[in-house]
């Protein structure tokens, strides 16, 4: 019995060296086992080493257990003791691996594997493995003799003897060995099949690229050929049973569990396609149907078994193939498509967890590396490595990649790659996730050397890692290009003309010449401006690709920087200020209007900065404060055409203000991803351009009331605002839809005030639509009792006695959009009380006038859809449009305005949010169309922004498509997926629209 104070003092030595579980192993060293030397201090030691000792003590425990006799225990036990190299092999094994430990308690005699270790043991080769494999005579034996080899691969690497790299190229050599073993026991098992044909077996993947992981699928192809003389018939036949029967010797299950699976799928037609094929059959489809990341597995494709020659064969004739991918239509959207599918598919709950698919994972660097490769490959036969570290220093070496960029990187996949390693080797099994349990994470940072807290020191730098990784994408890309253009220091490497320009086609520029000439002209010369050019477009040039257009976002950022580079606050904004570079790549990449409206005063730049929502920033203002800049600008003017001209520079720097606010908040930035809620976007746009429109419209009055009459007009004069821009939901091509209304002074004669009023009328309309560098702002009157053919300008009575007596029902409804805007407030207001009984009728609606908007809303259906378009994605008149949503919700407010309050309102989204609450509608129906309409919105916004002119309908080019998608949230490739999801949504609309609208 052992005596308390031992006790105590043994416990607290177990605590120190490591021990979770003192108690246990107490009792454990106190059994019989290891009574001898339970207090020997080499053993607690060596045990507190390993990654989780309280394992490695209950693994040495059962393996002297498993000793055959006395006597093999002690031999044992005293090699343990006495020599280190074993000790620290096979303890550390223990303490990593929960499945080698099971391993040894069932064949006991495998310890001594780790005996031997003469200098040749250091890094055995594929022949070494075979030499370790020649015993086996069936697929159980085959088995035992794998994993025994798979033990002194885990001893060395646990142990440190080698790294990550040399580890996954002993394990690619292992499953290289395996196959051949396999391979011999299918033939030796079918000799008549054998005798037909040749046979290789090429290894893709990890296996090909000499960089397999513990647990993993070994992916190969097979190529066949008929022997002389044979049937070919008959010898792919035979070849696929050979090949079969190899990939179940691997993949089975038995007593000793499987080896790995065999995975052909990575052949010509995946799953659906033969086992075997001949070469000719081979590059037939690749010549013919191959996609693009076929040719990116191909890269690693090596031969590992069967017939070699045959596989070299096969090797030298896909390779032109694998290097000329790049040229192929869509290549790069194409690799990225397979990189964002990959982590689509992703469960959401494992995606924070996923060490190889996740952002920032293994596989991001694996990608990154072959798209660098394939592109630059074509002539630099140094890249054409199929391991990623090997290319990922070539690169480096060829100047594709910064030197310190590629050590970041290395770094950080060599911990990664570690992490997966000790991941998969507790169980032995085919895992990427890092384990949630805290005992799983203690012993995983433990046996990466991290001993002082472990849990949290490996999550500390698994996160600064997998960081590392996600942004280095821009890092390999974009630097290196201005290495080929900026003036650099002497022994630097640079990349030449022509690698620069593959690096710009890889990242979808459509001019790289055009390009290259740019960054010269912008990063060339030992200047302070170019030597922060240079600091600043790596960064730039990352940004603009991340668009649809980055050659328009590259040489508009030319035109500015040409513009301002003379400024001394411009390029120090972009350097300091971290929003503003990234806000201005976005803007000047993203389609037309803004960079148009920027250019006609390029130090409108200053407002991309971070801002303080007080006249910089992108806050756009209220009505307010631009009323007042607008009227102190009309102010100061000498004469209406220059204070309209003031006027509308403010309307265009405001324009573009709202227009980069918009940009931004869809694309998101660095700092702060694209915002979620789509409909506080459009209400910004709506809002702060009808705010605009108002106030450009004030200030204007006021302009020509002040040239003509010295301020003080003989007839009061008011601005009703109609439409879009009485609902606050103008975009940016829309026109300012408006009522006119004056009502004479009183002394004044109403023939001189008409006249007046109709002067100011048409003194507004021209002078807001004078040619300039500025946007013009249309003025529309059609929506006036009598349409075109009736007066611009009414008074107040003459409004009073039309709508009494001749209104329409279009007109009450097109009334539900009044709203005063500018002039006369009182006047605005009166107006206002004129119309409310029209449009908020105090019966509601008549049959008869429900029965004439529906005929006008299926007349104008008809009738006003362009020829050729498809209704579908006609964003106002189509199914589930505008129109709907908006003809829907105007009729719930005629027909229950009256009554309900919060229906008294001129914008669309209130008054649809005020019928749901009411109970007009359900809560889905109301979901449905505010979705339905702020996507149509944002649809019709978006074609502004990118084609610098307003349209109803998706863009019909394939980069004006692609732009639209991107200010919608879809990335590159993704326009397809863009318009299904807005048909998708407006069908849904109108099937509300058809239930509450036309009645069912």
């Amino acid at each position: 019995m052992t005596a308390p104070g031992r006790r105590s003092s043994t416990f607290t030595r177990l605590l120190r060296h490591g021990f979770t579980d003192p108690s246990a192993a107490e009792r454990l060293l106190d059994g019989v086992e290891l009574a001898a030397v339970r207090n020997d201090p080499v053993l607690l030691e060596a045990l507190g080493a390993t990654a989780d000792p309280d394992l490695a003590l209950h693994g040495l425990v059962r393996l002297l257990e498993a000793q055959p006799s006395p006597t093999a225990r002690r031999e044992l036990l005293d090699t343990v003791i006495a020599a280190k190299p074993l000790r620290d092999r096979l303890l550390g094994v223990l303490g990593a691996s929960a499945a080698l430990a099971d391993h040894l308690a069932r064949h006991a005699a495998d310890w001594q594997a780790l005996v031997t270790y003469e200098p040749r043991d250091l890094h055995p080769g594929v022949e070494e493995f075979e030499r370790g494999l020649a015993e086996a005579t069936d697929p159980v034996s085959l088995r035992v003799a794998y994993r025994r080899c798979l033990l002194s691969i885990a001893a060395r690497d646990v142990c440190g003897t080698t790294d990550v790299a040399e580890a996954a190229a002993e394990l690619a050599d292992l499953a290289t060995a395996t196959l051949r073993a396999a391979l011999a026991l299918a033939r030796a098992a079918a000799p008549e099949d054998a005798a037909l044909c040749r046979l290789a077996v090429i290894a893709m993947g990890k296996c090909g690229g000499h960089e397999l992981n513990y647990v993993s699928d070994v992916d190969v192809i097979f190529v066949g050929e008929a022997v002389d003389g044979a049937d070919e018939g008959k010898a792919l036949r035979a070849a696929s049973r050979l090949a079969s029967h190899m990939m179940r010797i691997c993949s089975e299950t038995t007593v000793e569990g499987t080896i790995w699976p065999v995975d052909a799928n990575l052949r010509p037609e995946g799953r659906n396609g033969p086992l075997v094929r001949t070469l000719a059959s081979h590059l037939a489809y690749y010549q013919r149907w191959a996609k693009t990341w076929e040719f990116q597995a191909l890269l690693k494709a090596r031969p590992v078994a069967g017939d070699l020659e045959l596989g070299e064969e096969y090797v030298a004739a896909v390779e032109p193939l694998v290097w000329q991918a790049a040229e192929r239509e869509n290549f790069v959207p194409d690799v990225q498509k397979m990189r964002r599918r990959v982590v689509e598919n992703i469960p959401v709950t494992e995606v924070d967890r996923e060490l190889k698919l996740g952002p920032g994972g293994l596989r991001d660097v694996e990608f990154a590396v072959q798209l660098l490769q394939l592109v630059h490959g074509r002539t630099d036969a140094s890249l054409r490595s199929g391991t990623t570290l090997s290319a990922l220093q070539a690169l480096a070496a060829g100047g594709y990649v910064g030197r310190a960029d590629a050590a970041q990187l290395e770094d950080a996949y060599r911990f990664l790659r570690t992490m997966e390693h000790r991941i998969q080797l507790y169980r032995l099994r085919r895992t990427h996730l890092v384990p949630e349990a805290e005992e799983d994470q203690r012993r995983l940072g433990r046996s990466l050397g991290l001993r002082t807290d472990p849990v949290a020191t490996l999550n500390r730098e698994w996160k600064r890692h997998a960081a590392v990784v996600r942004r280095l994408h821009e890092k390999l890309f974009y630097r290196p290009l201005l290495d080929a253009v900026a003036q650099l220091a002497p022994g630097e490497a640079r990349l030449s003309a022509v690698a620069a320009r593959e690096r710009l086609v890889a990242l979808g520029y459509a001019d790289p010449a055009a390009a290259l000439r740019h960054l010269e002209a912008l990063a060339s010369g030992v200047t302070r401006k170019a030597a922060i050019q240079r600091t600043l477009l790596p960064v730039l040039l990352g940004w603009f690709a991340d668009s649809a257009e980055p050659d328009a976002g590259l040489l508009n950022f030319r035109k500015v920087s040409d513009a301002l580079g003379k400024t001394p606050w411009y390029l120090r904004l972009l350097r300091d200020e971290g929003a503003a570079a990234e806000n201005l790549a976005r803007v000047l990449s993203a389609g037309r209007l803004a960079p148009d409206l920027l250019m006609r005063a390029p130090e409108a730049v200053a407002l991309l900065g971070d801002g303080d929502g007080s006249g910089g920033g992108l806050v756009p203002r209220g009505r307010a404060p631009l009323e007042q800049e607008i009227l102190a600008a009309v102010g100061r003017a000498p004469g209406a055409e220059q204070a309209v001209t003031a006027a509308r520079g403010v309307r265009r720097r405001e324009l573009f203000r709202t227009a980069a606010a918009d940009i931004v908040g869809s694309y998101g930035t660095e700092a702060q991803p694209a915002e979620a809620d789509q409909g506080a976007l459009v209400d910004l746009v709506g809002g702060a351009v009808s705010d605009l429109t108002a106030a450009t419209l004030a200030g204007t009055l006021r302009a020509v009331a002040r040239e003509g009459w010295g301020d003080t007009l003989p007839t009061r004069f008011a601005v009703i605002g109609m439409g879009r821009f009485g609902g606050h939901e103008l975009g940016y091509g829309s026109d300012a839809d408006v009522l006119f209304v004056h009502e004479p002074r009183e002394g004044a004669d109403e023939g001189e005030a008409a006249k007046a009023a109709n002067r100011v009328v048409s003194e507004m309309r021209r002078l807001l639509q004078l040619p300039s560098a500025d946007p013009p702002l249309l003025i529309d009157a059609d929506l006036r009792p009598e349409g075109k053919s009736g007066p611009l300008v009414r008074t107040l009575k003459s409004y009073e006695a039309y709508y009494r007596r001749w209104s329409l029902v279009w007109e009450s409804q097109a009334l539900l959009r009044a709203e005063p805007v500018a002039g006369d407030e009182d006047l605005g207001r009166r107006f206002v009380e004129l119309v409310d009984p029209l449009r908020y009728p105090a019966g509601g609606l008549g049959e008869d006038a429900v029965r004439e908007i529906r005929r006008l809303k299926a007349r104008m259906e008809t009738e006003r859809l362009p020829r050729g378009v498809d209704p579908k994605l006609h964003a106002k008149l189509g199914p589930g449009g505008l129109s709907d949503v908006e003809w829907t919700v105007q009729l719930l407010q005629m027909r229950h305005g009256a009554r309900v309050p919060g229906l008294r309102t001129t914008r669309t989204r209130q008054a649809l949010a005020a019928a749901r609450e009411a109970g007009l509608l359900g809560e889905e129906d109301a979901a449905i169309l505010d979705e339905a309409w702020v996507l149509a919105t944002r649809v019709r916004n978006a074609v502004m922004l990118v084609r610098g002119r307003a349209a109803d309908t998706f863009p019909s080019d394939v980069r004006e498509l692609a732009a639209v998608g991107r200010y919608l949230g879809y990335g590159p490739g993704r326009a397809g997926d863009m318009l299904d999801a807005y048909r998708r949504t407006a069908r849904r609309a109108r099937g509300v629209v058809e239930e509450l609208f036309y009645g069912g």
